[in-house]
């Protein structure tokens, strides 16, 4: 997604700079597969 270094310093907010990373490459791609209206059906129920 564009990112070639992390902005944050220390392994922990690296790290949560990566789980953040992580989670909006997941979300993209269930986005592409089942769409946003039942994404957000699903996160709603």
């Amino acid at each position: 997604m564009g990112a070639t270094h992390f902005l944050t310093r220390t392994l922990d907010r690296v790290s949560t700079e990566m789980s953040l990373h992580v989670l909006a490459y997941n979300l993209k791609r269930v986005m592409k597969i089942i769409g946003i209206a039942d994404l957000k059906a699903a996160m709603q129920a």
